[in-house]
């Protein structure tokens, strides 16, 4: 095959695909139309389940430019297959695509003018809008609902993008915040299309022919067609009937998934939306109607967002339980204007929705209501429609999901492979046999495929199938809700979870503790109650009433957790303003805050109208002028307020202590502030810090609303320290302790404090007392010098020594340690998200040993998350992550297993939900898992054994031209088979987690030497009963005549008992037939309960009454036929009347068979993974994170003492690193 060029779309995302250009062939369609009809129609088949071959067998390899098929490929390690048809769309204009610097407004290469609110991007391409008097055909393609349009500026195609690329905040303001005119939106919704999340619910023949068409089900319809030739009507009858219950049911589930996810993405999906025009018109559209540059109006009372758009006008509260699982409003705040502030076109940013978050109103969010100031309507400009959206692009995550890569599944498929290639040998064994016994044609063709059908079991999938089902039933109960129910096996290899801090190890709201005001350089006394006459001026208390995004909703005071809690303490009332009342706060945001007259001093005459806010005592109400929310990468939230009566607005600042301590002047941070700040930390508290300023009196409301961030968080005034208690749930420390003692890792993942996360992981038992916990301090590289990290080891809570002392004394234990000490003592590593961010750019070799032992994550963002996930998985840990769902979405979906404790609409993209908010989901999930992966393997080789048992009994049967009979294949795999797999598959979980971990895929030593063992046991007992029967002195080949029952009886007696077999001819009432079929059917049943296996991981197989009533009446029947010959039964099964010795000696061989396999089975239990496992292990590549790990168990440099640094090797190369003593 000739070399291709090999492109790349969608590169950096999740999505990641490579692209191959194709022409359709005419001659190569040709052929295949021939090999279509040769092969029945098959190749049609095969083509339709293997894309790949499919478009390269029906077309030539092509340039992108040319071509008119794609071929794509996942670049993950999946590598999914998939095509699509490029098409023609007719656009006005002669060059649609045109490369424009969207930042500059200037004259095109051909020389003509490109309006500003003509062009939208393409990743850095963007369009115009052009005359309507010319056309031009453009080429697109659709893949998984995102259209991608041919760009030739890259050579390549290309998903649309809206604003949200390459657009810079001031452009944003200046050129898109007047909206569009309809001319211009008709001609972009030409490449966007309709702005609608459409999920399209397929018909019911759709799905069928879809179902249908499965490799299974093709098998299946294969194998029937194979039996009824063999004139076996009953058997395939009961297949075509089991099938279509099969097919009923699947497509009723898909249906029903289908309709639920439309449903619910329906919903709100297509309202009115108010839009401006460019000449400050407002017309009423449908949402449907709207493309990325269209501006449209929040109203007052709210809307459901039908696309992603930025604010750029008021102010709106919004609920976003749909997208982040956290069903507390938030406040979002207009996209700051660089324009408007003298140093912002320095400070100009690119517009990013991740970034810009706190001023992006998302699609499907709820705007509850907004704020806004007089005569001003709130504004937000689209950025974003239909898949393209938040909301978009998690129904495209439902849709088409990640698939699911486990072993169990790739070992299934190998497994699958070995009995096809025994089916192989039986298939030459009877073409051979037949052959030399001068056999028709016609039958040798039919029982030489018929064989192959008994190697393969139709039935397999299905029976797979049903101890998930069963285990996703039982979750239900429990209230752990699934909608990957393949994941549940996954659940089964967790060894280690990742667990989100707030809401999840510890209580979602917080107590407030007591706080600690600063004075000057030093710290007055903590206090535990604010609300007091003292206190209710002063700064402190007025920077906890306004500094929050809190809202009254219905009347009810809502917000975030922490920010009411705050301001609860304060006993303050919040009022909003209406319309009227906001002129007497000279147009500031209509929010006042005030304390209850009862906390105020009595009235004194006012001698200063610039006194301190503490000295007022004139009526004391404090408005909100404008409000910076919280942001999770800055740490900090900030306000601007005044004070009624008052001209100068006071800046109030609050967040993680050591940021708001590096913005405030350093002669007002108490000089003991950090070893104050490390002794709440280090027990466990939440500490909030807060700053203040006064601005200047030149700044007015009007220069407020348009100044930026950084020029008001600066210069601030330190004001103490609000101390908040976060209690661990109930659950939490017994939950810990048995994954501990299943030896599953737990690691702590929080946006949290580090120190306080560490003395939580430590309250939580997550780390041990006696564990050592290893601070990695990473540094950029700066100013010419390469990153660093500074190793540093944390105090445990108990010692009240300071941190140098008591790190010096580490270290001089840990000198005279030797490594095996040094691995009975263990240590764990923590550290935050930055230092996370250096380590995994600049010390790429350090990554794994660091998440190897990596214990606490703090200060993470929602990205870095995922991206920690990412690195455990790098190291072969099955990771599962738990968390509340606010901001650990993409994390939950990323995980082998996540599990969201949210039960909003946002859970929908983590595989399971759980009804109970605490972690004690985790255990339960995991020992469901663990026992469904285990009925999956026992399934599978009761499976396995049921073909080889069927194989050998019709592959001995065909040595003397005979076969099984109808009834008797129909008795066999229905009140046998059936029923035992559909019973083995019901016993419980086990009650506790064990530390043993069940095996990950069926090629390891111990189930190998199970299944290999067993089958070599039924194969000798057939055979032994083969043989042996035909050394009785009785034996004779049987004939109609024949009656070894009683050798002195008529000949009619046994015509009447065998009724019609006198045209018996497939040769099956014989008496091998009759040994080997009562013989078979007791082997299904002995492996069934040989298989059946119960502790550690599943109740034993007697509690499950299904399965051992099933089983034990099974027994009682197939035994009583066997000693007590029923004349219908016998009749009915094709079988002969046999001497009562020869069904006693039977008998013998039956028990000897259960004794041997029972024995052996248990033998393999104790001793096969010694017997086996070397041989596979040695094959089989040893997991990274324990090799990693037996290492270090020999590297005398690791963990790193105290008080060294690790350096990278230098500025250009730096993965390695170099270890430097201070």
């Amino acid at each position: 095959m000739e070399k291709q060029d090999v492109r790349i779309i969608r590169k950096g995302e999740e999505d990641e695909m490579e692209i191959y250009g194709y022409k359709l062939c005419r001659w190569k369609l040709t052929l295949v139309g021939i090999g279509v009809i040769l092969t029945g129609g098959f190749l049609v088949l095969l083509l339709y389940w293997m894309p790949e071959w499919c478009v390269k067998a029906t077309c030539s390899s092509s340039s992108l430019k040319d071509c008119n098929v794609v071929l794509l490929r996942t670049t993950d390690e999946f590598k999914i297959w998939s095509r699509a048809k490029v098409r023609i769309q007719l656009v006005p204009g002669r060059k649609p695509f045109e490369n424009m610097n969207f930042k500059e407004n200037k004259a095109a290469t051909n020389g003509h003018i490109i309006p500003a609110d003509g062009l939208f991007e393409m990743n850095g391409t963007h369009f115009k809008s052009c005359s309507e008097d010319e056309t031009v055909e453009v080429r697109y393609f659709t893949h998984h609902s995102l259209k991608y349009y041919w760009n030739d500026e890259i050579q390549n195609f290309d998903d649309l993008k809206g604003l949200e690329v390459g657009v810079f905040c001031s452009v944003v303001h200046t050129r898109h915040s007047k909206g569009i005119n309809k001319k211009t939106q008709d001609y972009r919704r030409l490449f966007f299309g309709v702005n609608e999340i459409d999920v399209k619910v397929p018909s019911s023949f759709k799905l069928l022919v879809k179902e249908v068409l499965n490799p299974f089900y093709i098998f299946q319809l294969f194998s029937v067609i194979l039996w009824s030739t063999e004139q076996y009507y009953y058997y395939s009858g009961a297949i075509v009937v089991m099938s279509a219950v099969s097919i009923v049911s699947s497509l009723y589930t898909i249906k029903k998934q289908y309709t639920t996810l439309h449903d619910m993405v329906a919903a709100h999906s297509v309202v009115k939306v108010s839009v401006c025009r460019d000449r400050d018109e407002v017309e009423a559209v449908l949402s449907t109607d709207l493309v990325p540059g269209d501006v449209i109006v929040i109203p007052a009372n709210g809307i459901i967002m039908p696309c992603d758009a930025v604010l750029i006008s008021g102010t709106c509260i919004v609920n976003e339980s749909m997208l982040t699982g956290e069903s507390v409003p938030v406040t979002k705040t207009n996209l700051p204007n660089p324009t408007r502030n003298p140093d912002g076109v320095e400070n100009d940013a690119v517009y990013s929705p991740d970034e810009h978050k706190r001023h992006t109103l998302f699609c499907g969010t709820n705007v509850i209501q907004t704020r806004f100031y007089s005569g001003e309507l709130v504004k937000a400009v689209v950025i974003r429609t239909g898949f393209s959206t938040s909301k978009g692009q998690l129904v495209r995550s439902i849709l088409y999901p990640r698939p699911t890569d486990f072993k169990l599944y790739r070992d299934a498929y190998l497994f699958l492979l070995c009995l096809v290639l025994v089916a192989a040998v039986g298939f030459i064994y009877t073409i051979v046999n037949s052959i030399l016994n001068k056999v028709p044609a016609g039958t040798i063709i039919v029982e030489s495929l018929d064989i192959i059908t008994i190697t393969v079991p139709p039935a397999l999938p299905a029976a797979m199938t049903a101890g998930i089902v069963y285990a996703q039933r039982r979750l239900k109960k429990i209230g752990i809700f699934c909608i990957s129910p393949q994941r549940i096996n996954i659940c089964g290899q967790l060894n280690l979870v990742c667990f989100d801090k707030t809401g999840t190890l510890t209580e979602d709201g917080l107590d407030l503790w007591g706080v600690h005001i600063a004075d000057g350089t030093s710290f007055l006394l903590p206090t535990d109650n604010v609300c007091t006459e003292s206190l209710v001026k002063s700064q402190f208390v007025a920077c906890m009433a306004t500094c929050h995004s809190l809202t009254k909703i219905e009347g009810e005071l809502s917000g975030d957790p922490l920010d009411l809690k705050m301001f609860e303490a304060t006993g303050w009332i919040l009022e909003e303003a209406t319309e009227e009342e906001t002129t007497l706060h000279n147009q500031m945001m209509p929010t006042v805050v005030r304390p209850p007259t009862q906390f105020l001093p009595k009235h004194q005459p006012a001698t200063n109208q610039d006194m301190e806010l503490y000295e007022l005592t004139t009526r004391y109400e404090i408005g909100i002028v404008r409000q910076f929310p919280f942001s999770s990468a800055l740490q900090r939230m900030v306000v601007v307020a005044r004070i009624l009566g008052e001209k100068k607005m006071e800046v109030y600042l609050k967040g993680a202590p050591e940021v708001v301590a590096s913005l405030c002047k350093k002669e007002t941070v108490p000089s003991d502030f950090s070893e104050v700040l490390e002794d709440y930390t280090r027990q466990g508290f939440r500490v909030i810090a807060l700053a203040h300023r006064k601005l200047e009196s030149k700044l007015s409301w009007h220069k407020v609303q348009s100044v930026s961030r950084d020029v008001l968080e600066k210069n601030l005034n330190f004001l103490g320290l609000v101390i908040l208690q976060n209690k661990l749930k109930e659950e939490t420390p017994a939950v810990l302790e048995e994954l501990r003692k299943a030896n599953i890792r737990t690691v702590m993942v929080t946006g949290d404090n580090m120190l306080t996360a560490i003395s939580v992981a430590r309250d939580c038992g997550m780390i041990l007392p006696q564990d050592k916990v290893i601070v990695a301090d990473a540094v950029p590289p700066k100013d010419g010098h390469v990153a660093r990290i500074n190793w540093q080891y944390a105090d445990k809570p108990t010692s009240s020594d300071s941190f140098d002392i008591n790190a010096e004394h580490v270290q001089i234990n840990m000198e005279g340690m030797n490594s095996r000490n040094l691995q009975t003592e263990h240590y764990h590593f923590a550290m935050n998200g930055k230092s996370f961010s250096v380590i995994t750019e600049h010390f790429l070799d350090l990554v794994p040993k660091l998440v190897l032992h990596g214990t606490v994550f703090a200060r993470m963002a929602p990205d870095q998350k995922t991206q920690l996930v990412e690195e455990l998985e790098n190291v072969d840990y099955y990771v599962g992550m738990c968390g509340d769902g606010a901001n650990d979405c993409s994390a939950l979906k990323r995980a082998h297993s996540g599990i969201s404790l949210s039960e909003l609409e946002a859970s929908v993209a983590s595989p399971f939900t759980s009804k109970t908010p605490n972690i004690s989901c985790v255990p339960n999930l995991i020992r469901e898992g663990r026992a469904a992966l285990i009925t999956s393997f026992c399934v599978f080789k009761f499976m396995a054994l049921y073909s080889i048992i069927q194989y050998v009994t019709v592959t001995l049967l065909y040595s003397i031209l005979s076969n099984m009979g109808d009834f008797q294949f129909l008795f066999i795999d229905t009140a046998i088979i059936l029923v035992v797999v559909f019973t083995m598959s019901l016993n419980p979980a086990w009650k506790e987690l064990v530390s043993q971990k069940p095996p990950s895929g069926l090629i390891s030593g111990p189930l190998m030497f199970s299944v290999l063992s067993q089958i070599l046991i039924c194969i000798a007992f057939q055979a032994l009963a083969f043989i042996w029967v035909k050394q009785q002195l009785w034996y004779e080949v049987w004939t109609p005549d024949s009656d070894a029952c009683n050798k002195s009886a008529a000949v009619n007696s046994n015509s009447s008992h065998l009724g019609n077999v006198t045209h018996d001819e497939h040769n099956i009432v014989n008496y091998e037939n009759t040994t080997l079929f009562f013989i078979s059917c007791f082997q299904y049943l002995i492996v069934a309960i040989v298989f059946s296996k119960g502790k550690p991981y599943r109740q034993p197989c007697y509690k499950n009454f299904l399965f051992g009533g099933s089983v034990l009446i099974l027994y009682i029947f197939i035994l009583f036929i066997m000693l007590y010959p029923v004349e219908g039964i016998d009749r009915f099964l094709q079988l002969v009347c046999v001497p009562y010795q020869w069904r006693i000696t039977m008998l013998v061989i039956i028990i000897v068979n259960s004794a041997v396999s029972f024995f052996t089975e248990e033998a393999v239990d104790h001793w096969g993974s010694r017997c086996l496992s070397f041989l596979f292990r040695r094959r089989r590549k040893q997991k990274t994170y324990v090799r990693l790990a037996q290492e270090l168990l020999v590297d005398p440099d690791w963990p790193p003492k105290p008080l060294t640094t690790t350096e990278a090797k230098n500025l250009h190369q730096e993965n390695g690193s170099k270890v430097i003593a201070e």
